[in-house]
């Protein structure tokens, strides 16, 4: 795959962080990463970064868009599937998943979904297991130190960084919407990436 056939260039994605991984790789993992730089962190291979959030996107269109439910107890990922559950039509529950979410319908919290994005299977593993629990599909943005298992369709990324989880968000929403017909199939979203992204509140210097 050439850089001008992904689906953005590839300038884009490297500049968002997308490739930089950890210095710990797992078995499953191996197969996304491209190189190992001299500081020992594990780099991925954005072409199939790339190529997952196309084959996700094809498999979430396939789903009522509001039955997709998108998850992110990690703070940077939190303004992006909010931004991704309003461009779809999806459920968003960004910060602590609270037990029963899925698995106790007698909850105030409960929520039926048919299909999960987690942003992170470490940091959202009550959300994994109560997809597994619910036998729902999991879709799961995964770092090299990952643990995929339980997952169903795995997107190699940077899941900790900022513009690198923005740019994810809102690439699987843009492609969503076109995979819907929603946007032509080069069509681009209403919103800015910069929408999707965390914004930092400068800390205010304290008084002494």
């Amino acid at each position: 795959m050439s850089s001008d056939t992904l689906l953005v260039p590839l300038d884009q994605y490297l500049a968002a962080g997308v490739h930089i991984g950890t210095k710990i790789k797992t078995g499953y993992m191996a197969q996304y990463i491209y190189r190992t730089r001299p500081d020992g962190l594990y780099v991925l291979d954005v072409r199939k970064t790339d190529e997952r959030i196309r084959i996700a996107a094809k498999f979430l269109s396939r789903f009522e868009p509001s039955k997709i439910l998108a998850v992110s107890a990690r703070q940077y990922g939190q303004r992006p599937v909010k931004k991704f559950a309003e461009v779809v039509g999806a459920i968003a529950i960004p910060g602590r998943f609270i037990p029963g979410t899925l698995t106790n319908p007698s909850s105030k919290y409960y929520v039926e979904a048919d299909v999960i994005i987690i942003t992170d299977p470490r940091a959202d593993r009550q959300a994994v297991q109560e997809a597994v629990d619910a036998r729902i599909p999991i879709v799961a943005l995964c770092d090299t130190d990952a643990n995929t298992a339980y997952i169903d369709l795995v997107i190699p990324t940077n899941n900790k960084g900022r513009k690198a989880l923005s740019l994810i968000y809102w690439l699987l929403a843009r492609q969503i919407l076109r995979e819907r017909g929603a946007i032509p199939p080069d069509g681009d979203l209403p919103i800015p990436v910069e929408e999707f992204e965390t914004k930092i509140i400068p800390q205010k210097p304290v008084q002494t």
